[in-house]
Protein backbone atom coordinates (compact mmCIF):
# COMPACT_ATOMS: atom_id res chain seq x y z
CA UNK A 1 0.00 0.00 0.00
CA UNK A 2 1.45 3.70 -1.00
CA UNK A 3 1.63 6.70 1.12
CA UNK A 4 -1.08 7.88 -0.71
CA UNK A 5 -3.52 5.20 -0.35
CA UNK A 6 -2.71 5.17 3.72
CA UNK A 7 -3.42 9.27 3.90
CA UNK A 8 -6.75 8.59 2.07
CA UNK A 9 -7.58 5.69 4.32
CA UNK A 10 -6.57 7.58 7.15
CA UNK A 11 -8.92 10.58 6.54
CA UNK A 12 -11.47 8.76 4.94
CA UNK A 13 -11.89 7.42 9.11
CA UNK A 14 -12.21 11.10 10.37
CA UNK A 15 -14.06 12.48 7.39
CA UNK A 16 -17.87 12.64 7.75
CA UNK A 17 -19.01 11.47 3.70
CA UNK A 18 -22.37 13.17 2.08
CA UNK A 19 -24.07 11.87 -0.99
CA UNK A 20 -25.21 15.00 -3.29
CA UNK A 21 -26.86 14.87 -6.24
CA UNK A 22 -26.17 16.76 -9.61
CA UNK A 23 -28.29 17.26 -12.41
CA UNK A 24 -27.13 15.54 -15.94
CA UNK A 25 -25.90 18.60 -16.75
CA UNK A 26 -23.87 19.82 -14.09
CA UNK A 27 -22.27 16.30 -13.30
CA UNK A 28 -21.14 16.68 -16.84
CA UNK A 29 -19.25 19.66 -16.47
CA UNK A 30 -17.80 18.35 -13.50
CA UNK A 31 -16.53 15.11 -14.91
CA UNK A 32 -15.10 17.42 -17.61
CA UNK A 33 -13.38 19.62 -15.48
CA UNK A 34 -12.16 16.62 -13.32
CA UNK A 35 -10.83 14.83 -17.08
CA UNK A 36 -9.15 18.72 -17.82
CA UNK A 37 -7.71 19.80 -14.70
CA UNK A 38 -6.12 16.43 -13.58
CA UNK A 39 -8.18 17.00 -10.10
CA UNK A 40 -10.04 14.56 -8.42
CA UNK A 41 -13.46 14.72 -7.34
CA UNK A 42 -12.72 15.28 -3.61
CA UNK A 43 -9.90 18.22 -4.37
CA UNK A 44 -12.66 20.31 -6.80
CA UNK A 45 -15.39 19.68 -4.36
CA UNK A 46 -13.21 20.95 -1.53
CA UNK A 47 -11.98 23.90 -3.46
CA UNK A 48 -16.01 24.78 -3.99
CA UNK A 49 -16.67 24.30 -0.22
CA UNK A 50 -13.64 26.56 0.80
CA UNK A 51 -14.71 29.17 -1.75
CA UNK A 52 -18.70 29.17 -0.53
CA UNK A 53 -17.39 29.38 3.01
CA UNK A 54 -14.66 32.11 2.53
CA UNK A 55 -17.94 33.36 0.01
CA UNK A 56 -19.99 33.37 2.85
CA UNK A 57 -17.72 34.96 5.62
CA UNK A 58 -17.77 31.27 7.53
CA UNK A 59 -14.36 30.67 9.58
CA UNK A 60 -13.06 27.20 9.32
CA UNK A 61 -11.73 25.47 12.17
CA UNK A 62 -11.19 27.38 15.59
CA UNK A 63 -8.49 29.66 15.46
CA UNK A 64 -10.03 31.22 11.83
CA UNK A 65 -12.62 31.18 14.35
CA UNK A 66 -11.01 33.09 16.90
CA UNK A 67 -9.92 35.65 14.12
CA UNK A 68 -12.71 36.51 13.07
CA UNK A 69 -14.29 36.98 16.34
CA UNK A 70 -11.36 39.59 16.92
CA UNK A 71 -12.04 41.62 13.49
CA UNK A 72 -15.04 42.51 14.58
CA UNK A 73 -16.09 45.63 15.56
CA UNK A 74 -18.07 46.28 18.29
CA UNK A 75 -20.48 48.25 16.40
CA UNK A 76 -21.37 45.51 14.46
CA UNK A 77 -21.43 42.70 17.34
CA UNK A 78 -25.00 41.87 18.23
CA UNK A 79 -26.12 43.67 21.42
CA UNK A 80 -28.97 42.76 23.82
CA UNK A 81 -31.59 45.05 24.59
CA UNK A 82 -33.12 45.87 28.22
Amino acid sequence: MGVDAEHRQVVARHMPGKRVQFDDETWEAIEATIRDSGSSFQELADEAFADLLKKRKRPVGLMASLKESVRTPPSQAKRKRS
